[in-house]
């Protein structure tokens, strides 16, 4: 089947999600296409979690339809999604700091060589693919065989995202990747972002940070109470308007008033 250009990687109409009586998506929709990253923001309880999860296959929607590459799909595994090319990255990034940053890169999906009873994990070859991954952003791990523990916050970050991207990602959903970064880590994030677009993949980039967003993002997406508010190109809104709309303005101001001055 053959894609058309302007058919988004990933689109979601409408989606809704019960966990019994409560409602934690009641109508999400949004799409991301092949080069572009759009930013999906919200505060603490929008529903950024429960619509990660949904992407990637650990819950399954209650209403609405998920939509890859034009195609109707119901993920009932997170290797469902995987297999589909959308990988997430989470804040914990699933890594064990006292393995090695190759043994973290290849973890169940290790090269082999040898046969039958004398196949064994070729780890010259992980080595230098996990070397040569990491210089191609900038990161020179000198020894692929330290303990990923080492590494900065946002090398480690950048790891997790090279090896979605190494193994055949189409969509990268990345869950908050700079929440826990500094100033010097967070920009090295970003300027990887900005070059896993230009590779041709998609991201969908999950932040409560709008100055994050607004540093890498061509489109953003705001969910508040488990609703879309609606999804603006950056030529279209400022940051500040970003940043109201987010934060939910009319709220801001009623509690303004209510104190007797503005927020």
């Amino acid at each position: 089947m053959t894609v058309s250009a302007s058919t988004p990687l990933i689109e979601v109409r409408d989606v809704t999600k019960h966990f019994g009586s409560v409602i934690a998506l009641g109508g999400v929709s949004m799409k991301v296409h092949a080069g572009e990253v759009l930013c999906l923001l919200g505060d603490n309880g929008a529903g950024k979690s429960t619509l990660i999860g949904t992407l990637a296959g650990v819950h399954q929607p209650t209403g609405g339809q998920l939509l890859v590459e034009g195609r109707p799909v119901r993920f009932a595994s997170p290797r469902d999604a995987l297999d589909a090319g959308i990988a997430t990255v989470y804040q914990d990034l699933a890594m064990i700091p006292l393995m090695s940053v190759t043994r973290n890169f290849f973890m169940g999906r290790e090269p082999e060589t040898g046969w039958g009873l004398f196949k064994r994990f070729d780890m010259a070859l992980a080595d230098r693919i996990t070397h040569e991954e990491m210089l191609r952003i900038g990161i020179d791990v000198r020894d692929p065989q330290q303990a990923v523990g080492t590494l900065s916050g946002g090398e480690r970050q950048c790891v997790a995202i090279a090896r979605a991207v190494h193994f055949g990602a189409k969509v990268l959903i990345l869950d908050e990747p700079t929440s826990a970064l500094g100033v010097a880590q967070t920009s090295m994030v970003l300027k990887y972002i900005r070059q896993v677009r230009e590779r041709g993949l998609g991201v969908i980039f999950i932040t409560h940070n709008v100055r994050h967003a607004y540093a890498v993002g061509q489109r953003f997406t705001v969910l508040n109470r488990g609703r879309t508010l609606g999804t603006h190109a950056k030529g279209e809104i400022s940051m500040d308007a970003l940043q109201n709309l987010m934060a939910g303005g009319k709220e801001l101001a009623d509690v303004g008033t209510e104190l007797g001055g503005t927020i």
